[in-house]
């Protein structure tokens, strides 16, 4: 499992509130810098397997490829890994109840994007599943 990443860069893209106000709308808003998550079954990307990449709603940051997505059945979009490892920041979760969780950020905006889980079953090559809020991701197509 990732460990929290306390000591990770600081975010090259910075706004104040307000600023990320004016450029999301308030459901992005909500996700992407309160921390909300969409309800499962409603995103985007839940079921899209098209080939390219995922980028960072809020930022534009590149953070996964169709090729680390796979289908969990969960609800979300799911990877089992970040295209690399310096696009995303972990921060430990306690906001569930003796459940502590580790939160998935943008490295490049210090969005949130989702969690991280491991050892669920699922046969992927790292044994994670990135749970990430369709509404945090842009997919882009291959270029031809």
């Amino acid at each position: 499992m990732p460990e929290p990443t306390p000591d990770s860069p600081a975010p090259t893209v910075v706004r104040t509130p307000r600023e990320w106000r004016e450029v999301l709308t308030p459901f992005e808003f909500a996700v992407l810098r309160e921390g909300a998550t969409e309800r499962p079954h409603t995103g985007e990307y839940d079921k899209t397997f098209d080939p390219g990449t995922y980028a960072c709603r809020a930022c534009g940051a590149e953070l996964f490829t169709s090729e680390q997505k796979f289908a969990s059945h969960c609800g979300w979009p799911s990877f089992y890994a970040p295209s690399t490892q310096e696009r995303v920041r972990y921060v430990r979760d306690d906001s569930l109840p003796g459940r502590p969780r580790i939160e998935v950020r943008c490295a490049a905006c210090d969005s949130h994007l989702g969690h991280v889980f491991e050892g669920e079953g699922y046969d992927t090559p790292t044994d994670q599943r990135y749970c990430i809020n369709s509404v945090c991701l842009v997919h882009t197509p291959p270029s031809v």
